[in-house]
């Protein structure tokens, strides 16, 4: 039986679209995940979906069976149920290459790994920028306005590194402060991740429950913290075979783009960092990742923002000032699509000589829309148990101490960040940096300060009398 997931369009109050325009934009995701993303990750881990239209009684019996079920934070948009367009996806939280296991329980794994990046560009005015990660800045903001109660210990950096045990430092991380950004499934129900904007106290021995069947299926193990500890390290040491593997044969997602060798590859802020740090050891650089694995692809797509937003919105600015004087060429230099093989040649060029054109710095900013996209981009892990005659060269398998997996990875999330948006980020990024050096950088000098004087050698000098 197929599990399919039915999404609509939504949009503020009064501010209805009409048919044809909801049809328009719903046909714009379709195609640039089909011929845009796709080209960036391959094709097994980018899922398009396609468009259907449904009958407006089922819609509307639809929204208000649904619409007790929506966060709060999302409510401050209409879904739409006028048009009865609505794209058609299969359930990423199912095995989406072999459907003999469906039988059998699922487990799915939500990450939204962001930025694993520093910015290498020389367009970057504040130093901090060169050392420390967006993500690892931003906590303090978010924090610092009510958006969570804790800054999280998760580094994208680490994460990204390749490196395995700085990834379970990440992932561990993400597991005790999962704010929005990992969630676990069971059987395509939410069963572990931060439910709303403010409290994600970990509740691992529930966690553990949960997982139990799934790694000790034999239930040889004790429960208490030894128990929890044991399940949790299994899943994180899972999630990581899965994240570094392949499991795609295309070669779309090889293109030649920016060597991630470029900038550091550590942030000073990771608490993995300052651990080693703390203890006198060397930084840990990374490991690598393998050129076929999801994070690599997406690596590689979030570099196209090669300028950094302080370089990009210059630029960003002299199309804007290009429009004002013909407007009518905005659907000629395809801002708002048709997302097709034409505007994909045209990301794949990645000069940064600035010829002082148009074309140069529209070229430019629909690189960065989709390094945002990529930024923001959620990977989806599968796993569900085989017995070990079920697997076969043709089934990607991960092995734990006690249990086998059958995979598979996908990626959510691929809609093209807006054109509009731009001024919004590179206002926000001012923020994050200013709040960053004012109220944590300027902090953690004097503590660093204060450590290196405690730690200072103490020399007796002996003068001849």
């Amino acid at each position: 039986q197929r599990c399919v997931v039915l999404r609509f369009l939504k949009s503020p109050p009064n501010q209805n679209k009409t048919p044809e325009e909801i049809l328009h934009h719903l046909q714009n995701i379709v195609d640039f995940g089909k011929h845009v993303m796709k080209q960036f990750f391959g094709e097994n881990y980018v899922h398009h979906g396609e468009i259907i239209q449904l009958p407006l009684d089922f819609v509307r019996q639809l929204c208000l069976k649904i619409q007790p079920e929506r966060p709060e934070c999302r409510c401050d948009k209409d879904m739409d149920t006028l048009s009865g367009y609505a794209m058609c996806l299969p359930n990423l939280t199912r095995l989406q290459t072999f459907r003999f296991a469906e039988h059998r329980p699922i487990l799915c794994i939500e990450i939204k790994p962001k930025c694993g990046f520093i910015p290498f560009s020389s367009h970057v005015s504040q130093e901090i920028k060169h050392k420390v990660c967006r993500y690892c800045m931003h906590q303090h903001l978010k924090v610092a306005n009510g958006k969570w109660k804790r800054p999280s210990k998760y580094c994208p950096l680490d994460l990204f590194s390749g490196n395995k045990q700085r990834m379970h430092f990440a992932l561990k991380s993400l597991l005790q402060e999962a704010q929005n950004n990992l969630k676990i499934f069971k059987n395509g129900e939410l069963i572990y991740g931060c439910k709303d904007d403010q409290d994600c106290a970990s509740d691992w021995n529930e966690l553990a429950r949960h997982l139990k069947p799934f790694f000790f299926p034999s239930n040889g193990l004790v429960s208490g913290p030894h128990c929890t500890r044991t399940i949790v390290k299994e899943l994180i040491h899972v999630i990581t075979m899965a994240l570094l593997s392949s499991t795609d044969t295309c070669r779309a997602g090889d293109m030649k783009t920016v060597p991630i060798s470029q900038g550091r590859s550590y942030c000073e802020a990771s608490a993995f960092n300052k651990e080693l740090v703390r203890n006198g050891k060397h930084k840990l650089e990374s490991s690598g990742l393998p050129r076929g694995c999801l994070l690599y692809k997406t690596l590689q797509a979030q570099m196209l923002d090669m300028l950094d937003i302080e370089g990009l919105y210059p630029l960003y600015s002299r199309v804007e000032q290009y429009l004002e004087e013909f407007p009518e060429e905005r659907s000629t230099l395809q801002i708002d699509g048709p997302y097709n093989e034409a505007f994909y040649e045209k990301l794949l060029d990645l000069s940064l000589e600035d010829d002082g054109t148009v074309a140069f710095a529209l070229t430019k900013v629909q690189q960065y829309r989709i390094a945002m996209t990529a930024k923001d981009c959620s990977i989806m892990i599968a796993l569900s148990p085989c017995l070990q005659d079920e697997c076969s060269e043709h089934r990607p398998v991960v092995l734990t101490s006690k249990s086998r997996f059958t995979f598979s990875v996908s990626v959510l999330d691929l809609d093209l960040k807006p054109y509009e948006s731009i001024p919004h980020q590179y206002k926000l990024d001012g923020e994050i940096v200013n709040y960053y050096l004012k109220n944590v950088q300027a902090k953690e000098d004097q503590v660093m300060s204060n450590l290196f004087k405690e730690n200072e050698d103490c020399t007796l000098v002996l003068h001849k009398v």
